[in-house]
């Protein structure tokens, strides 16, 4: 198939027609409509075509905003990491693909050598480099393996997040967990195709209708419904909505005693496949009824827990709560694999921080113990080896949990971070671009992926990257504006956006509100030394942190591309010196003690 596909409103032939000759001209192959072969399905085409291309360069104009295919097809290659946006008529942009780095092509006269066109070509060239490289086996993480094929859906459902009715703000992680189960439920049936959680999620709180929705996101159906969860009773209101008549296809209202939510989730994943008139496999049957525990309130404290990881992913404070979540899940039901490995990641979080706690090795392994297929657990585990220095046994665990489940958070995340320590920023950057389509509050890992397009040289992919940073800690930042970890995150955003003053005005009035923050002092640093060119005070700011550092983050630290400008600082050379010798003597006091006991 060809390299680029390009994405356009057919009224716009004429300008898009030069576009294509300079890609041409390249050496690449391009799909666009005249390539249609007549008599062929116009619709199925197009979605093959989408699907291979290496990258997609979709060209908006007044007439392309206003068509859904062309959104559609924009929003299918951001969630894939191989977008390339061009504008003419300084065009306003959809707003789910505004952080997205756009070139302005206004005044070009064809010329393939305008800089706004070399700019879009470079952007192209580097999505299709990096396409053909994962091709090519290499040493490190491995690409997961593809799963089985999966047929076609009949039908492609959006699960809009329920609302929470219950009159309390507090509730809304059991309103938004309940959204989260039906839609990995649905996941398990073959005939359908299921929007994702974070295509779903950026609707969340919008005032909306089903057929815009359907619109945009390509369903065929919308789900939408309420929770309202008080004095031990959950009533929950479901309807699905045909996306094109804006009938219902079937509605339902449940009230029942709070135990029974597991019977209740299944009824409605049950009812709709019959709305549909689908058939469940035995299998499909199986896994929709299969859940980690049959405790109600172990589930309760579990989804508890998910919705301080999803929502605050940083700090000690969170992580902290999340292991004591976990903690109570698993004492009322020692077997429910999930809750052990979040368990896992809260301390390794706690861990990671510095903080003095367990490091999640034996929560991660007791939740596989329970069940060896958990990818979240073998991912969690792989991620904790990583912090031991065991990179070869980090490998095998997280190429393990890749093949379970290629579309884990977890897994993709932790693939990344292992890619980006060994270097190989080009896998780093792909597997960062997954999991952020996956986990819509996730700062850190936009900003590493910032750090990797800028190690391989993509100025057009570090910039995308850096204005989906800022978006992101600028919507936690309005939430919690005391939040010094996320000011962190937005200081690096800033400064790759070449926004100095900004990130300078943020890094300070961070450092008034918590100036013993070792996680935002490291990542001020990065700031220092990449973007605003201040070794000295890039020292500062890792002094305090290289003092009472950990043997994980100072191995991540000496590999970090960011710092590679300090290497031949005879003070950086004395700070890592000094930490290194603390760090053994601190293990050979601990050796003998062991022996001894």
């Amino acid at each position: 198939m060809a390299d680029v596909f390009i994405s356009y409103a057919r009224a716009d032939k004429a300008r898009v027609a030069p576009l294509v000759a300079a890609i041409e001209a390249k050496g690449w192959t391009v799909w666009w409509d005249p390539e249609i072969t007549p008599g062929r399905e116009f619709d199925d085409e197009i979605d093959v075509a989408l699907q291979a291309a290496k990258a997609v360069l979709v060209v908006w104009t007044p007439t392309s905003v206003a068509s859904r295919w062309v959104r559609g097809e924009a929003r299918d290659a951001a969630e894939r990491g191989i977008l390339v946006p061009v504008r003419f008529d300084q065009t306003r942009l959809p707003i789910d693909v505004r952080a997205i780095h756009t070139t302005d092509i206004d005044g070009w006269s064809g010329d393939p050598a305008h800089p706004a066109v070399q700019e879009c070509l470079h952007a192209l060239g580097a999505m299709i480099a990096r396409s053909q490289s994962t091709q090519v086996a290499k040493p490190g993480v491995a690409p997961a393996a593809p799963a089985g094929e999966k047929p076609s859906p009949h039908y492609t459902i959006c699960v809009l997040p329920f609302l929470n009715m219950s009159g309390d703000p507090e509730q809304e992680y059991f309103s938004d967990g309940i959204t989260e189960d039906i839609i990995t439920d649905l996941c398990k049936v073959s005939a359908l195709g299921i929007v994702s959680r974070n295509s779903a999620f950026m609707y969340k709180g919008k005032q909306v209708d089903s057929l815009t929705v359907a619109r945009e996101l390509k369903a065929s159906h919308v789900l939408e419904g309420s929770v309202r969860k008080a004095g031990g009773r959950v009533r929950i209101s479901a309807q699905l909505v045909d996306g094109e008549s804006n009938n219902h296809v079937w509605a339902e209202r449940y009230d029942r005693d709070a135990s029974d939510i597991f019977e209740l989730q299944d009824e409605i994943s049950h009812a709709i496949v019959r709305a549909l008139r689908l058939r469940l496999l035995p299998e499909e049957k199986k896994a929709i009824e299969r859940r980690g525990t049959d405790s109600a309130e172990a589930h309760d404290l579990y989804l508890m827990a998910r919705q301080l990881y999803v929502t605050n992913q940083l700090g000690e404070s969170p992580s902290k709560a999340i292991v004591r979540a976990c903690a109570r899940a698993t004492e009322i039901d020692p077997g429910y694999a999930h809750a052990w490995a979040l368990m896992a990641v809260g301390y390794r979080n706690l861990r990671e921080l510095g903080a003095e706690s367990d490091d999640g090795m034996a929560a991660a392994e007791q939740a596989l113990l329970l069940d060896p297929d958990l990818a979240e657990a073998h991912a969690v585990k792989a991620h904790i080896l990583q912090m031991k220095g065991a990179m070869d046994e980090a490998l095998v665990e997280v190429e393990t949990a890749l093949k379970l489940d290629p579309a884990s958070y977890e897994a993709n995340r932790t693939a990344g971070r292992l890619s980006y320590q060994l270097h190989q920023f080009d896998d780093a950057a792909r597997f960062f671009e997954k999991a952020l389509g996956l986990m819509d509050s996730d700062v850190n890992t936009a900003m590493l992926l910032v750090s990797a397009y800028k190690a391989i040289g993509d100025k057009i992919g570090m910039r995308r990257a850096a204005e989906l940073a800022s978006k992101r800690a600028d919507a936690v930042l309005a939430l919690d504006r005391n939040n010094a970890s996320v000011m962190a995150y937005s200081a690096n955003a800033l400064g790759a956006l070449g926004e100095e003053e900004r990130a300078k005005a943020r890094m300070n009035r961070a450092l008034l509100i918590d100036p013993d923050n070792m996680d935002m002092r490291y990542n001020f640093a990065c700031t220092l030394t990449t973007y605003l060119n201040d070794k000295h005070a890039a020292l500062d700011m890792l002094e305090p942190l290289l003092a009472g550092i950990t043997s994980y983050l100072l191995r991540y630290l000496k590999a970090d591309p960011d710092f590679e400008v300090l290497h031949d600082d005879p003070r950086y050379q004395a700070m890592v010196a000094a930490a290194e010798a603390r760090l053994a003597a601190a293990k050979s006091a601990v050796e003998p003690a062991n022996q001894t006991a």
